[in-house]
């Protein structure tokens, strides 16, 4: 047969195999790739952004770099940076908001000050935690790009895409990883602090504020800017108190966030039908799929009871974090409008946390806030401030579900304990009791002159 007769298709398995197995493309596979309709240039440059990817990628053969390059890239496109007056006007606002909260709060403060960030430092801050809650997620998907390509591959390719796993994993964990590089980038230029996602982004102690975003926020709502700047330093830092005191608080939280995305799997259906009509010269597909969330199922069980936990967990911090500010910021003219607007924000997120969400599945809102918020209020108003933080001292202490639907049996143990009186006895009480004295089938001590049978 003539060369000018060999169906092209033929020589594709060696082609590929080629192009895994080493580093760079000649002219004959370059020529090879034009014959069969691929655009070499795009197959070169491909090549190179997959073999940079091979070199830095883990040892879950997922390159992080893509987040970071991309997450950094959006928080600095603008160019903007700190002034010499938004770092004092922030540092003027860390030092009142400090003394106001000692009036509000008896957790301790900081040990150490408040600090300024731009976009980009707060994409640096918080990466590693995002890079640790999204890995789950990101493994699930590079596993399921493998076996789809597996699958979809004509039999006389199982046997070089099976010797290729490791790149395919690459192709996902890499495609995921520059989508939430995106993500990340696109919050760092919606938040105003370290705790205004709701979860333990910064280290404990750590309180921060993003001038270049609160500026723009408190413009559009024709709110003094030293205004918006204190109620936003307070909120901060009692945030950031928090965590700092209750030492459990950071890994719990994070832990629910892990075990939700533990939880995560990728619908194979789906990608499956996308991989059978994938043209790797258009690649805008498989990016728009992990973007829209279409790859992920609907939740499971399991995930659905993980994130009704951790849902309740973000509202009974956030809701005392606002009644702490509250009270803290009764000075402030305009304290009552900042606060509605941050609930709102609260409430529905901007763009990039709703991107969020599509690409992890997880959505970080927590609906109940303003119920959390009056169960702290009904628990300042019966036993005062003192007595209200105590609870944090212990995740067994925290108002649960049920005390947000109901806060009054607590209020009323509360009450009693501050009056020195033994608490009336709960459901786990009585069947504590029930159990030691052996009426739930559990054997009862022997008495002192009784012998056992």
């Amino acid at each position: 047969m003539a060369d000018d007769d060999r169906n092209p298709d033929d020589d594709l398995p060696e082609l590929f195999r080629q192009l895994f197995g080493q580093a760079g493309m000649g002219s004959d596979q370059l020529a090879e790739l034009q014959k069969m309709g691929f655009d070499p240039a795009m197959i070169q440059r491909a090549m190179q952004q997959l073999q940079g990817a091979m070199a830095s990628a883990g040892e879950g053969g997922i390159s992080w770099d893509a987040a970071t390059t991309q997450a950094l890239h959006i928080a600095n496109k603008d160019g903007a940076g700190i002034t010499a007056a938004d770092r004092s006007a922030a540092d003027d606002a860390f030092t009142l908001a400090s003394l106001w909260l000692g009036e509000a709060t008896t957790i301790s403060d900081l040990p150490g000050p408040g600090v300024t960030m731009t976009r980009g430092g707060w994409v640096e801050a918080t990466l590693p935690v995002w890079q640790e809650l999204a890995e789950p997620v990101a493994t699930s998907i590079a596993d399921a790009f493998t076996a789809a390509l597996q699958e979809q591959s004509p039999p006389e390719m199982q046997q070089m895409i099976a010797g290729a796993g490791r790149v395919m994993r690459t192709i996902g964990g890499s495609l995921f990883a520059a989508q939430l590089g995106t993500v990340v980038g696109n919050l760092s230029t919606e938040v105003v602090s370290g705790g205004d996602v709701g979860i333990p982004l910064l280290p404990d102690g750590q309180a921060a504020v993003v001038p270049q975003n609160y500026a723009q926020l408190a413009k559009d709502l024709e709110i003094p800017d030293d205004q918006f700047a204190l109620y936003i330093a307070t909120r901060e830092l009692a945030h950031a108190r928090l965590f700092r005191h209750a030492r459990w608080l950071r890994l719990h939280v994070l832990s629910q966030v892990s075990d939700f995305a533990r939880g995560v799997r990728v619908d194979t259906g789906a990608l499956e039908e996308l991989a059978g009509r994938f043209d790797p010269q258009h690649p805008e597909e498989l990016r728009e799929a992990l973007e829209s969330g279409a790859l992920l199922p609907e939740r499971s069980e399991s995930q659905q009871a993980a994130l009704a936990r951790l849902e309740t967990m973000l509202a009974t911090i956030e809701g005392w974090v606002d009644v702490v500010t509250a009270q803290a910021t009764t000075r402030l003219p305009a304290a009552d409008r900042i606060a509605e607007t941050v609930r709102r924000r609260r409430a529905v997120g901007g763009p990039a946390e709703q991107a969020l969400g599509t690409l992890v599945g997880l959505e970080l809102r927590p609906r109940r806030i303003r119920e959390a918020a009056s169960t702290w209020r009904a628990i300042t108003d019966a036993v005062g401030i003192e007595a209200r933080d105590e609870l944090w001292d212990s995740p067994d202490l925290v108002p649960t579900a049920a005390d947000i639907d109901d806060p009054s049996a607590l209020i009323a143990r509360l009450e009693a304990r501050a009056r020195g009186e033994e608490p009336a006895p709960d459901e786990f009480d009585d069947a504590l009791a029930r159990l030691l004295s052996g009426e739930d089938g559990g054997p009862a001590e022997d008495g002192p002159d009784e012998q056992p049978v």
